[in-house]
């Protein structure tokens, strides 16, 4: 699994050092000459690939990778399957379950538990140990798409959260970027006008929002929280029973209330950028793959990136996370499934696809790219050399309920947020949770 003891030093170190579902039929549709060792031979082979991650800009890159691909391989043809974003986990989910057409898959940290559990991916080692790119794959990567001793899928980049803030905003009110959680919090609030329909923070309050408070209440829990299982401290408690994490999700609520837009409780991923980018807000934490969006809609100068704030003991406990291609293990054409996630996942097409699409590359040698080097990814690179302020955690990825987690969550903080619920009630609910997560590995 991940050395996350080593701290924030991995992603760096070891890293830089990342249609429609309506046609589907069975099984039994597929090629009858397509077998395990297509894509070797004269023979034709069609693989069906779905990703999760939607988007237009990121379907785009991919349908050029693929395009290569088959130039280099005029035996294997590739669909590429995207649904809505709000929809692919689903629609995947699906597909699986019914067993119906697709080899190559995009497998998240979120789902790979369930995944697995329900025999839906297969493990890729044995195609893993005789890929010669796979010695620069980095360790975090690697253990990223485990689980347990088995490689399930290879990530086709790294997510790393940090601050971007508005460096034409701070400049002009005399603020430098917050270091704490409580810098955070006022910070925000000297930001916020609502005269001027502006406020310190954009908010996350619909789906994801637990990024955040997953965030704060482990920053705040500290040395006290066990990496290895960061749902739980070191006493095999939940860290949401803690005294601290009553202390991380009361200022939570003032952030919300004293620092951010009011229909921020409802707002996603798009909204949270939005509001940054057309200057209603001032911080936005966020993984890389807003900076592209960041770059193009803002003036230069008007923006700039800092490390994710820490708690009161001075540090920060921060995760990587990702996605990545993996096979299904019903698919007869894996062989050919490999030959793609092979050529998508080289040192040369990942780099290109991290740099475009804004992700961490997955292989070291990475590390030569000036790109990555500097300007918006050096707050990480800054993070990644003081692994003893921002600790590496290993996120609950290998509970099946871990996909539920988020929806929980988000249904819990909004009525807390509008005050139907008390924190105490809240923080209650989201430990029991967990302890019975715990219950039934056991």
């Amino acid at each position: 699994m991940r050395r996350y003891k080593k701290g924030m030093a991995l992603l760096f170190a070891s890293v830089l050092v990342t249609g429609a579902l309506s046609g589907c039929g069975s099984n039994d549709n597929k090629n009858a000459n397509a077998g395990n060792g297509a894509g070797t031979g004269e023979e034709k082979v069609k693989l069906r690939m779905i990703e999760s991650l939607t988007s237009p800009k990121r379907t785009e890159l991919l349908n050029e990778m693929i395009t290569k691909f088959q130039d280099a391989n005029p035996n294997i043809s590739v669909e590429l399957i995207s649904p809505p974003l709000d929809q692919a986990d689903n629609k995947i989910r699906t597909m699986l379950s019914a067993k119906q057409d697709v080899d190559v898959l995009e497998v998240r940290d979120l789902n790979i538990a369930e995944y697995v559990n329900n025999d839906y991916i297969s493990p890729l080692n044995e195609y893993a140990d005789k890929w010669s790119d796979y010695a620069t794959v980095g360790a975090l990567p690697k253990s990223l798409g485990s689980l347990g001793d088995k490689l399930y899928f290879v990530p086709n980049g790294l997510y790393q959260r940090q601050m971007y803030y508005r460096a034409d905003w701070f400049k002009e009110a005399g603020l430098e970027a917050p270091k704490t959680w409580q810098e955070l919090y006022e910070t925000g609030k000297k930001l916020t006008d609502p005269s001027k329909n502006r406020f310190g923070f954009s908010f996350r309050g619909g789906p994801g929002s637990n990024g955040n408070t997953d965030a704060m209440v482990l920053t705040y829990n500290g040395d006290n929280v066990d990496l290895e299982d960061s749902m739980f401290l070191k006493d095999g408690s939940s860290i949401f029973a803690s005294p601290e994490a009553k202390e991380a999700m009361e200022l939570y609520v003032k952030l919300y209330k004293e620092a951010s837009p009011p229909d921020s409780i409802n707002w996603g991923f798009q909204e949270q950028v939005q509001s940054f980018t057309s200057g209603v807000t001032g911080i936005l934490l966020q993984d890389p793959d807003v900076i592209q969006s960041l770059s193009e809609k803002m003036e230069e100068g008007t923006w700039a990136t800092a490390p994710m704030p820490a708690g009161p003991g001075g540090k920060a406990l921060v995760a990587a996370g990702g996605a990545g291609w993996g096979i299904t293990s019903y698919s007869p054409n894996k062989e050919a499934a490999w030959k793609l996630i092979a050529f998508l996942s080289n040192p040369e097409q990942n780099t290109n696809f991290s740099k475009n699409y804004g992700l961490v590359p997955i292989h070291t040698s990475a590390t030569e790219d000036e790109f990555f080097k500097t300007g918006p990814y050096k707050s990480l690179i800054d993070a990644s050399n003081q692994p003893e302020v921002f600790v590496n955690y290993k996120p609950a990825f290998q509970y099946p309920g871990t996909g539920q987690w988020g929806q929980i969550s988000t249904e819990s903080e909004q009525a807390l947020l509008l005050g139907r619920d008390k924190v105490e009630d809240t923080l209650k609910k989201w430990a029991d949770f967990w302890v019975d997560q715990k219950s039934k590995l056991k």
